[in-house]
């Protein structure tokens, strides 16, 4: 038996066994004593694109942490995909160890921050629910690389982490409302560019989700309406789409709110007139 495993299996027999149990039976757990040596209990997760790249070298430096292979979840993944099923499998395996030995530092190991999360929001998330849950976050490299526990040092990343989510939040708000404005100075409703179409923009995401890259996906784009009508739309003004729409993804409060704002600011009257073709403001 791993080392790891037989301290689980320790732990598990020192909860469920109570003296005196009948035979068979499951026993009230007896309670921890404070006094009893913590140990560490690691899962790895490693995750790297599906296209060209290799998990070899995440998997030795796990293995280097003396995690074993069955404890260790890799997958090969886009970040782009919100939903990956090793990465909420370690979670899963790290919350069960933790409530099975809660005496026990359970720590969830990963090569490098890139690994868990895309953007500040998946980080955040993650930082809240390693918190809720006791568990303590490692990085074996990056700039980040060390130990961070949420209930000890640790949780100065996790107050950065949340701090930054605030910071893209707020970005994201005030961008919005400045879109919303200067459309409402030119007379125009708020909304994307017409140069990059919802319908443009929802056949870019399922291309992608299909391995297509954007090189290959924009010569089958053509721009509706405006003074590039029939023409495709640059490669950066695509880039530039998806990132707009991946922000607003991961915080649709942020852009909920600057739609209120907007609409409050319209109530009050406190929004310019919009502009008609010769300059004078247009009347309501």
């Amino acid at each position: 038996m791993e080392p790891d495993s037989a301290l689980l299996s320790a732990a598990i027999a020192v909860r469920g066994a109570e003296p005196g149990a009948a035979a068979g039976g499951v026993g009230v757990p007896s309670p921890i004593d404070s006094d009893t040596p913590t140990a560490d209990i690691r899962i790895g997760y490693a995750r790297c694109s599906p296209l060209g790249q290799e998990l070899d070298s995440q998997l030795d430096a796990l293995a280097s942490k003396n995690i074993p292979r069955d404890k260790i979840f890799a997958e090969k993944i886009s970040t782009r995909v919100r939903v990956r099923p090793a990465f909420e499998a370690a979670l899963s395996a790290a919350r069960e160890i933790k409530a099975h030995a809660p005496h026990c530092r359970v720590i969830l190991t990963v090569y490098e921050m890139k690994r868990f999360g895309r953007d500040t929001a998946e980080l955040t998330a993650l930082a809240d629910h390693l918190s809720a849950h006791g568990l303590v976050l490692e990085m074996l490299a990056g700039p980040l690389a060390g130990m961070y526990d949420p209930s000890g040092h640790g949780r100065l990343l996790f107050a950065f982490f949340a701090a930054m989510a605030e910071t893209e939040r707020e970005n994201i708000r005030e961008s919005t409302l400045e879109g919303l404005d200067a459309a409402a100075r030119k007379g125009k409703h708020g909304g994307r560019p017409p140069v990059i179409t919802e319908d443009m923009l929802h056949t870019v995401l399922r291309r992608r989700a299909l391995g297509e890259t954007v090189e290959q996906i924009q010569p089958d784009l053509i721009i509706p309406t405006g003074k590039r009508k029939g023409q495709s739309p640059s490669v950066a003004s695509i880039y530039r789409a998806l990132a707009e729409h991946a922000k607003r993804e991961a915080y649709p409060e942020a852009v909920e709110q600057a739609h209120a704002d907007f609409a409050t600011l319209h109530t009050d009257g406190a929004l310019p007139e919009p502009r008609t073709e010769a300059g004078a403001p247009a009347t309501r």
